[in-house]
Formats: structure tokens, C-alpha cells, sequence
């Protein structure tokens, strides 16, 4: 008789010793700042050239978490002026749901005063291709997203309300596909708008990051900032839950299961009283089939050396890494 093999649970962590296959490099600093984003990004940046699209996360009005604007403009000012940020409109309805409301929000939070922002799908939608996937064959994304020739993912790290974490995958799944067609096809089912949860949600998620990446090959990074670590996506605003999360630093790598992986270990690293509302949070929403399902579709290394930049390159572990970490207070 043939064994079914089922896919892992996104409810359950994988242990670093219980990972198999290659391992990629992380760089990792604790300099929350604008420096600390530059010499994590000078570490990675080898691949990117031409027409350069930096993908983050800007806000709901006045949300207090996102990545403060002050930080990119000088990140961008020095290593990327000719960078364009990116975004799409939401599929809730909301202060980004249009384009008009979306501009406004940009304006509001700050963005417009260094910057124009690409909302991607504000002309249109064009499918690109998903590889190797279960769900999808193709993803709808903004139709100028494959105008560029590079993208730098600067993600907020956090929790979620539906995927557990927000990091590299979910910025990218998400915030590429577009407002309406793409996130879409990720969130719907049986007529129901946000059908789709837990390991479904994940995978989804995971195929339409998948078809972005793919789409720029080796001209694609990743940094992931974990500072302001609620449990709730930079989406929910001034909503979002109370940060009880330390902040712990900035991760860094060409490789995005290697990103979010390591950025979900520091987490897990930390004390349990620190750790507690992120960990349940990653769990209870299957969060971690984002990693597994990562691995699977090749997108990455789940194993992973660590490179301290703040200490001659030494190579930590991620409980090394948030040796002192202080409480978070607000």
C-alpha cells in the first residue's frame, strides 16, 4: 500500500536541528536606524541594478508601527535615489482601497514629502507566471511591477491577523498582487472574501511571492526590520494590538525562506514572557506552513549561517543574537 504523505502542520516549528539541506547567509545587526539599514543592505546588494523597485509596507493613516519614512528617505538618498517605492491598493475596503484614497494615505503618513510612490495596480493588471505551485499557475500583480529590473523587499517584521507573521513572503504575496484580481484569487473562497485560512492562506501566499521572485531571479533581496513587533499587521493601523514584543534588530539576505526563517527563530529565541504573544499568534494561524511551504516550492534554505555585523562578522546563533534584548516598553 502507498504512503500518503501529508503536508507538515503550519501549526508546528520546526527546530534548526531537525532541518535538512543547504544553508545560506543571514547578516544580522542590531543598529535600529537608518545606518543599520544601509550597512545590512550593503552586505546584499550585489545583484541589484537598472530600474530599482523598493517594496515595503506604508500604512494605514498614522499607523504607529511601519518603518519609520524618516529611515527610508535616508536609506534611500543614500544607496538607492533612483529607487522607486512600490505598492498596490487593498482588497479590503478601506483608506487604501482606491487609488485616490490610497494617495491620500501616502500623504498623510508622511511618503509624499521625499518621494513618489508606484501604486502598481493603478492602471491595470498583468499575470505572471507560478511555477511548480498547487493553487495557482499564474498570479495577478500591478501591471507596472515588471517594469523593473530589481527589487529590494524592506519589510517590517510582525504578526498577522490571518498568516501568524508578516515578513519577506507576506510583503512580497501580498503587497505585489494586486488589489483586486490577485489578492483575490489569495483571500476568496465559496463567495466568501477572506475564505481562505491556515495552511490554504499560507501556500497561497507562498506561490504568489513565488511568482514575484521568480519573475527578477538574482536581482532580488530582502531586509527585515524587527522593531515595533505587534501581533497585528502595520494594516490595522492605529488598531493594531499593543507592541509587547522587544525589538531585537535587522535581518538581512539574498535568500527569503532564509529571512523570515531566521527572523522567526530570533523571535522564538527570545525569553517566554517576551516571546509569548508572537509565538501564540505564529501558532494558532499556522503561520509556520509559510516556511515549510517555502522550502518545498524551492525558494530557499531554512538552514542558515548567521553573520553579526556588529562583531567582526562572527557567526552567532539566533539565541546569541538576543543575548540582552530588554523588554519592550511602550
Amino acid at each position: 500500500m502507498a504512503t500518503v504523505q501529508t503536508a507538515p502542520s503550519g501549526a508546528a516549528y520546526v527546530p534548526y536541528a531537525q532541518r535538512e539541506g543547504n544553508e545560506s547567509i543571514v547578516y544580522f545587526t542590531r543598529d535600529l536606524s537608518p545606518e543599520g539599514i544601509i550597512r545590512a543592505y550593503q552586505r546584499v546588494k550585489g545583484n541589484i541594478s537598472g530600474r530599482v523597485a523598493v517594496k515595503l509596507h506604508t500604512g494605514e493613516p498614522h499607523g504607529p508601527n511601519i518603518i519609520p519614512p524618516a529611515w527610508v528617505k535616508v536609506f534611500l538618498e543614500r544607496e538607492l535615489p533612483e529607487a522607486t517605492i512600490v505598492e498596490t491598493n487593498t482588497f479590503y475596503d478601506g483608506d487604501r482601497y482606491t487609488t485616490e484614497q490610497h494617495r491620500r494615505t501616502l500623504e498623510v503618513n508622511g511618503w509624499t514629502d521625499f518621494t513618489t510612490v508606484d501604486i502598481t495596480d493603478e492602471h491595470g493588471t498583468v499575470m505572471l507566471p507560478v511555477r511548480g505551485g498547487k493553487w495557482f499557475t499564474e498570479m495577478s500583480v500591478g501591471k507596472s511591477l515588471p517594469d523593473y529590473d530589481s527589487l529590494v523587499a524592506l519589510t517590517h517584521f510582525k504578526g498577522h491577523m490571518m498568516g501568524g507573521f508578516g515578513g519577506s513572503n507576506k510583503n512580497i504575496g501580498i503587497g505585489c498582487a494586486d488589489g483586486r484580481i490577485g489578492k483575490g484569487m489569495i483571500h476568496a473562497k465559496d463567495g466568501n472574501d477572506w475564505g481562505v485560512v491556515k495552511e490554504e492562506l499560507m501556500e497561497k501566499i507562498s506561490e504568489s511571492t513565488k511568482a514575484t521572485i521568480d519573475h527578477f531571479g538574482k536581482r532580488v533581496v530582502y531586509l527585515n526590520v524587527l522593531r515595533n513587533i505587534s501581533v497585528s499587521c502595520d494594516c490595522e493601523g492605529v488598531n493594531a494590538q499593543p507592541v509587547v514584543t522587544p525589538n531585537i534588530g535587522i535581518v538581512a539576505s539574498t535568500d527569503i525562506l532564509a529571512a523570515d526563517q531566521c527572523s522567526v527563530d530570533l523571535v522564538l529565541s527570545l525569553r517566554e514572557p517576551d516571546r509569548h504573544a508572537m509565538e501564540e499568534r505564529m501558532r494558532t494561524r499556522h503561520g509556520y506552513r509559510q516556511l515549510s511551504y517555502m522550502k518545498e516550492l524551492g525558494m530557499g534554505n531554512d538552514r542558515y549561517v548567521l553573520i553579526d555585523i556588529d562583531h567582526d562578522d562572527a557567526r552567532i546563533t539566533p539565541k546569541e543574537a538576543v543575548v540582552g534584548v530588554r523588554p519592550f516598553r511602550s
